[in-house]
């Protein structure tokens, strides 16, 4: 593979995020990451459309990344949309706006294919065991576990935004709504997580798992450095979630760790992580946070595809 720069874009239900890199056969070297929280998912889950302030908020940090791509002068861009877009009527003329803006069309990835660009991105920095990979975005939770390669992954349609739309309406969430909540990830989590072969590392990647492990942590702030590749017993994990999903909105935006655009819908996030570590038959009792997820994993994919 020859030295090329990439610019990869990540267009999830919450957040879009950008990472531009160069990739040199088996090395990629980070230039720059950002993120812009445009919850481009709000009320797909019960209209089944992407709503026009949310494709607006996401076209802005479209153009903001375009002035940040041109400067750099990338050899390609790459812009991969989740679980949003898969699930909106309307998804053609998303794409069209982002291709007017950008130059690129998005290319819309199925739950799978979001899974094993996940455990690409996420599984370069851990020991070459049984490893379950779990990135839990804002409308789909993947799960996917392999030996160096992916041999099994599944895509739920649980996710931070979702969840938090769907069952947690009240400012903390209610007992019977939080039972409610976890009823339902019981029942669709389980069936499939519980024949898996028990995994020898789990590693848990995206934002909602990244500041959970803050939480967990007590950070002072958000700490990149601190937070990849941090061993966080699954007690503790749990304990944090607990915690979050608890709190009242305001207590979790004063958190020093937590993204504003995050406070509202982290409960949701919270139950679907500390259910996934449930149901997942596991021989260790530790998470893996890793900073590195489904951006890198889309980094990777674009510069094979110029080599």
């Amino acid at each position: 593979m020859s030295r090329t720069s990439v610019a990869a874009i990540d267009c999830g239900t919450n957040s879009i995020r950008l990472l531009i890199a160069e990739v040199d056969g088996d090395t990629k070297t980070d230039h720059l990451r950002e993120m812009r929280v445009v919850r481009l998912g709000q009320g797909v889950d019960s209209t089944g459309r992407l709503a026009p302030e949310a494709v607006e908020r996401t076209l802005e940090a479209c153009r903001e990344y375009q002035q940040v791509i041109e400067a750099m002068g990338v050899d390609i861009v790459s812009f991969a949309a989740t679980s949003a877009v898969r699930d909106a009527a309307n998804a053609e003329e998303f794409g069209d706006a982002v291709e007017s803006v950008l130059g690129v069309r998005p290319r819309v990835l199925t739950g799978d294919e979001e899974a094993r660009a996940s455990f690409e991105g996420a599984t370069g920095d851990v020991a070459d065991v049984l490893t379950a990979v779990v990135d839990l975005g804002g409308g789909s939770t993947e799960v996917v576990q392999g030996l160096g390669q992916p041999s099994f992954s599944h895509s739920f349609d649980l996710g931070s935004v979702r969840m938090t739309e769907r069952f947690l309406l009240t400012d903390p969430p209610s007992v019977s709504e939080v039972t409610e909540c976890m009823g339902h990830l019981d029942a669709v989590i389980a069936p499939v997580l519980s024949a898996l072969p028990p995994t020898a590392e789990i590693v848990g990647v995206a934002g909602t798992i990244t500041t959970i492990a803050a939480h967990s942590l007590a950070l002072p702030s958000y700490d990149s450095e601190a937070i990849h590749l941090a061993r966080i017993h699954i007690d503790d994990v749990r304990a944090a979630c607990m915690s979050l999903m608890q709190m009242p909105v305001a207590d979790r935006r004063a958190l020093p760790y937590m993204h504003p655009g995050r406070a509202d819908v982290i409960a949701g996030g919270a139950l679907i992580l500390d259910r996934v570590l449930e149901h997942l038959p596991r021989e260790t009792d530790e998470l893996v946070v890793s900073e590195q997820d489904i951006l890198d994993g889309i980094a990777w994919a674009a510069a094979r595809s110029v080599a």
